[in-house]
Order: C-alpha cells, then sequence, then structure tokens
C-alpha cells in the first residue's frame, strides 16, 4: 500500500469541488491525472471513496472519514515543511494573509509597507473575507494566518492581539448627541440603531461594547458595508457605531457627520492575529504579532 500526499490532495479536492474538472484545475492538474490519481488510491486502499454518475459527483460514507483524515494529513505535511523553511529564514517566501472587510482598508495601507520594509523577503498574498469564510479557509489551508477582530470563536486556533479598537457614535450635526462630549452606551437604546448585517462580526462585536445582546437587539437597519451606514446616517436616518480604525482612516471625510466616544471604557474589540495550532509557522507568526503591536 503506497498511499502518497499527491493523492490525498486530488481525493480532497474532489470532495470540495464536486466536481472532477474543477478540482484538477486547483490542483494544477489534467483531469485524466486527477482521475488516475484517484483510482490509484482507491486501488491500493481496496475501497470506493467516490460514486461517479454523469452529473454528479458524491462521496461515499467510508470515503467521508477519509477525507477528513486526509485533511489533517495534509495539514500536518504541511506544518513540517513549514517549520523546516522558517527554521532556515522567519518571515520569508509566501504567507497567505486573509483580512476581514471591517479591518482590512484602514489596516493595510498603513500595514504593507512597513511589513515590506520589515520584511522584504516576505511574499504576501490577500484575501479578504467575512470572519466564518476565512475561518473555514485556514482550517482546510487555504489561509495560513488571519487578521480578525476578537474575542471570536476561532475553535482549536492560536491567536495573538496586537492592537486595541474603540468604537464612537457617529450622527449628523445636529442630532442631540453631537451636543455631548461622550454618549453613555444605554442612550442608544432610544436612538435608530444602524448596524452591518448578521454574518458580520463588526455588529455583534459593537453591541457588546454597549452591553447589548447581540441575540435579542434588533437594529433599524442592518446594512452590508460601513459606507453604506454612514451614508444613512449622514442623511439624519439614525445612528451608528464605528470603529476608530476606520474613522482614523478618514472614511468621513467630507462627509456631514460627527463622532463621539463612549462614556464606558470598555467598548473595543481587540484585532489579532490568528493561526492553526498545528501550523509549523507559530513561532514566526508570534514574531509577526510583536512586529504589528510594535508598528
Amino acid at each position: 500500500m503506497r498511499t502518497t500526499l499527491k493523492q490525498l490532495r486530488y481525493l480532497v479536492a474532489i470532495a470540495d469541488e464536486g466536481h472532477f474538472g474543477r478540482a484538477a484545475e486547483n490542483c494544477f492538474v489534467t483531469q485524466p491525472t486527477l482521475s488516475a490519481g484517484l483510482q490509484e488510491l482507491e486501488a491500493n486502499l481496496g475501497v470506493q471513496l467516490i460514486e461517479r454518475t454523469k452529473r454528479t459527483v458524491l462521496v461515499t460514507p467510508l470515503g467521508l472519514e477519509v477525507v477528513e483524515r486526509a485533511r489533517r494529513t495534509l495539514a500536518e505535511a504541511e506544518s513540517l515543511e513549514e517549520l523546516i523553511e522558517t527554521r532556515r529564514s522567519p518571515l520569508t517566501g509566501p504567507l497567505k494573509l486573509g483580512v476581514i472587510p471591517t479591518i482590512a482598508p484602514f489596516l493595510l495601507p498603513t500595514l504593507l509597507p512597513k511589513l515590506e520594509k520589515g520584511f522584504p523577503d516576505l511574499q504576501l498574498y490577500l484575501r479578504e473575507d467575512q470572519t466564518h469564510k476565512l475561518l473555514e479557509g485556514l482550517a482546510k489551508g487555504e489561509q495560513d494566518v488571519l487578521i480578525l477582530a476578537l474575542p471570536w470563536d476561532i475553535g482549536d486556533c492560536r491567536s495573538y492581539v496586537f492592537a486595541d479598537d474603540g468604537f464612537l457614535v457617529a450622527c449628523p450635526p445636529g442630532h442631540h448627541f453631537a451636543k455631548e462630549t461622550s454618549i453613555k452606551a444605554s442612550a442608544l437604546l432610544d436612538e435608530e440603531l444602524l448596524l452591518l448585517e448578521d454574518g458580520h462580526c463588526l455588529r455583534d462585536h459593537a453591541l457588546a461594547a454597549c452591553h447589548l445582546n447581540p441575540a435579542t437587539t434588533s437594529p433599524s437597519f442592518q446594512g452590508t458595508s460601513l459606507p453604506t451606514l454612514i451614508l444613512m446616517a449622514a442623511n439624519g436616518l439614525g445612528i451608528t457605531l464605528l470603529p476608530e480604525m476606520a474613522v482614523n482612516a478618514n472614511l468621513l471625510q467630507s462627509l456631514n457627520i460627527v463622532t463621539r466616544p463612549l462614556a464606558e471604557t470598555t467598548g473595543t474589540r481587540q484585532i489579532g492575529l490568528v493561526w492553526r495550532r498545528t501550523s509549523g509557522r507559530g513561532e514566526e507568526l508570534t514574531q509577526l504579532g510583536q512586529f504589528l503591536k510594535e508598528n
């Protein structure tokens, strides 16, 4: 029995894509090569892992178990390679970095030049997506490390917090909040609150900063992006909560809107790196987190 990592990669790709053609593209091989690799794997194991029909590709019950073990095996093999590479020269070569949309446009423009200067041999490959999708990609090995807003359920992953990001109340200049120097969280209950829709971690963090339960609080409007919320607030349709990071990045420039801090000092979210516990790059990712904290 000679099961290879290449065969396991083919199997996992087929299971993920449900299509031989797309799986072959993801593995950078031809479809006949991928099919032959799968057949060799099934012959070696003496079992059927994939059911093939003209229209669908189904993973057998036993195949599902093999796929999950194959994922762990591939992750361990990748970690072994990473460990050896990072011992040779840390923070060099390719690094797949995932960032959420409520951080990426405000942090990366200032962060990337510093990273390029501090680690000139580091090759960053960036992906922007929502937290749950990035975590799924991290588990599959599609990402090496993520920049997320915490606290969040990151499962069996490691994290390194390198910054705190507070929240500001944003409202039109004519709003009664504009006359205050700071806003009590309890005062928000009587306002038209504009927040991002479910699935965006910023929504839950903003509500938590105001000591409001995300499970029982239904904002009057749920948007898909911060610029949408800001325009709604600027037009007098309600108030919103914005991360300081976004305000400091001049997101409100030329808009008819003012911001006020929360009176409570606990209204923050933490910005941190998240990576797989099994990653062989743990030490260098901690080093990266320390660099980000210093900068």
